[in-house]
């Protein structure tokens, strides 16, 4: 009976204890107790008096009391609701707290107030994460894109030119008639020569909101993808109120996600105007815009420069949100206006852009 009280304190909080719910004295379910309330205290209601607790003995509680699993959970509340200053004031704890994408945020928040020691160790972590989620996206990402390139090489264009002889006699190998010497074509490929030789040029245009932080980390990595793949161009552009092109490091998402400079005002016409400038051939580009959506200027101009790039056959994707955990919030006024002159709006997994993106691939 003591242990299922103990049970219903840890998950009810410190209000538990109004209604004489408490951990009695089994002293590890108490210092677990102890560990999530420094947690949540506030968030659950009731309680007396403060933890004991600092962050640094809280760091080592939790990694001797909850399995690896509980313990990232906790460490990414932790972050999310009590802030980490003292993580940035004390660099040696960093070392302890597991790489997450609520960590990564926060260092990318408070970045510039990291002594050198602490930049160190937050580039680490960066890196970490980065290279998890790459590694858990690419196989995905590169299979659903790569798929439709293969695809794209076989044009409808039906001309003697653009024959794949090769490819139309293995295809029909199974319709040869030995008896009288001939093969029977079902099927004819023709080979898109002149479109085989042309990329396909991925343009990822970055809002630097505060609100697009979580979609950002995961721009940053699918761009550092999608510049793997082969037939693709990659280009990257961050933006607020002024434009930053970092297409020459789309390889290196780490240096990206260092550069974001997070608040100030938003020009996502100016944004646009700069990457219409970068397509060479409108037919085979596709601009992928992460934004929410709040135009600083007339926000006509933003929806006519939709509309041209779209008229100019330039594929447009608009994303309020990107990731898995995201909380969209976007101005889903001007992102409809937008939708009707050509941009296709999604709130998705990275998986899910991976695949609108081989639907444009296929045609």
């Amino acid at each position: 009976m003591d242990e299922w009280l103990a049970r219903w304190r840890l998950v009810l909080g410190k209000a538990a204890e109004e209604k004489g719910i408490g951990v009695g004295t089994d002293g590890r379910a108490a210092a677990a107790a102890a560990a999530i309330d420094f947690v949540f205290e506030g968030e659950r209601g009731g309680g007396t008096g403060a933890s004991a607790l600092t962050l640094p003995t809280w760091i080592d509680a939790v990694s001797d009391l909850f399995p690896r699993q509980a313990k990232e959970v906790l460490e990414r509340e932790l972050i999310a609701r009590r802030g980490v200053s003292q993580l940035l004031e004390h660099p040696q704890l960093l070392e302890k707290i597991e790489p997450n994408v609520e960590l990564v945020k926060t260092l990318l928040v408070h970045k510039d107030l990291l002594d050198p020691r602490a930049r160190i160790l937050a580039r680490k972590i960066i890196d970490t994460v980065v290279q998890q989620l790459k590694k858990q996206l690419e196989v995905r990402v590169e299979r659903a894109i790569v798929g439709a390139l293969r695809r794209d090489r076989h044009a409808p264009r039906r001309v003697y030119r653009n024959l794949d002889l090769r490819t139309t006699l293995r295809k029909n190998l199974h319709n040869w008639d030995a008896a009288r010497g001939h093969l029977l074509v079902d099927d004819v490929y023709y080979f898109a020569a002149e479109r085989n030789k042309r990329p396909w040029h991925v343009l990822v245009v970055v809002d630097q909101s505060g609100s697009m932080l979580d979609s950002a980390i995961f721009a940053a990595v699918m761009a550092s993808i999608f510049a793997e793949l082969p037939g693709v161009r990659t280009s990257l552009v961050l933006f607020d109120t002024g434009v930053v092109d970092l297409s020459d490091q789309v390889g290196s998402p780490v240096d990206v996600l260092l550069k974001v400079q997070l608040g100030g005002g938003t020009d996502i016409t100016q944004a646009l105007q700069y990457t219409a400038g970068l397509v060479r051939e409108p037919e085979r580009s596709i601009v992928v815009l992460l934004t929410d959506f709040f135009e600083g200027r007339d926000e006509q101009d933003l929806v006519d420069q939709v509309r041209a790039m779209a008229d100019a056959s330039v594929r447009m994707i608009g994303l309020g949100a990107l990731g898995y955990d995201a909380r969209p919030e976007y101005n889903r006024s001007t992102a409809g206006k937008c939708r009707k002159v050509g941009m296709d709006i999604l709130v998705c997994t990275p998986e899910r852009l991976a695949e609108a993106m081989a639907q444009i691939i296929r045609g």
